[in-house]
């Protein structure tokens, strides 16, 4: 009998972990084999023993999955990696993919996709959206002619993540504790993001943010 692979989950919220553990150990091929909910956690344990895939969520208790992402890529160059996150795919999808990842889900699409895409990506495939793939086919082109890169995408991972749920309506408070981050902390994002983005008061990076957000959508 052939060796189910070793699968490591990394997400910070547990009930999501077990759902999706349970999920992958119904296949006969396939076991999760380690959890974590950090980086920190994450990268300790998996230096203790390697697994054949690892699934990150972007956001985590201390830093961002695309950290642990460039982290694993660096020290584990083989191992191969799936995000599947709560956010959007347009929003960062070429961001996880730059980084070092091979595929990207979102949770609302994962009951029947999952399976599917860690088998794909520990194939060493990609696994992206069909409506994603021609998203980066048409910015791939757009750059060819000429086109600069926008104020979003000078926004550093973290950056973005706070720029999209002040445009979500989330207050400074309730940003900290979804991101597990010191209201400081986020006060500095925040200045970050105005200066990056040339915009002068919080009124209008919150109009910015609530503008852009609803053009994703």
């Amino acid at each position: 009998m052939y060796a189910r692979k070793k699968i490591f989950i990394v997400d910070d919220h547990p009930v999501f972990r077990k759902g999706l553990a349970q999920l992958i150990d119904e296949e006969a091929d396939l076991q999760v084999t380690g959890e974590a909910q950090s980086v920190a956690q994450a990268i300790e344990l998996i230096q203790r023993g390697v697994p054949d895939l690892v699934i990150v969520d972007i956001t985590l208790k201390d830093k961002s999955g695309i950290d642990l992402i460039e982290y694993l890529k660096e020290h584990f160059p083989k191992l191969p990696i799936l995000v599947i996150s709560m956010h959007d795919e347009s929003l960062y999808a070429e961001r996880v993919l730059r980084a070092g990842a091979l595929g990207y889900i979102t949770k609302h699409e994962m009951t029947g996709d999952v399976v599917m895409a860690v088998r794909q990506v520990i194939a060493g495939k990609r696994y992206i959206s069909a409506d994603m793939v021609d998203a980066l086919l048409g910015k791939m082109m757009a750059g060819t002619k000429g086109d600069g890169i926008s104020p979003i995408e000078t926004l550093s991972n973290r950056e973005l993540e706070v720029f999209q749920l002040i445009g979500q309506g989330f207050k400074r408070g309730e940003i900290a504790g979804l991101l597990h981050l010191s209201v400081k902390t986020i006060g500095t994002y925040r200045e970050n993001i105005k200066r990056k983005m040339n915009l002068k008061t919080a009124t209008e990076l919150m109009k910015h943010a609530l503008t852009w957000v609803q053009s994703q959508s």
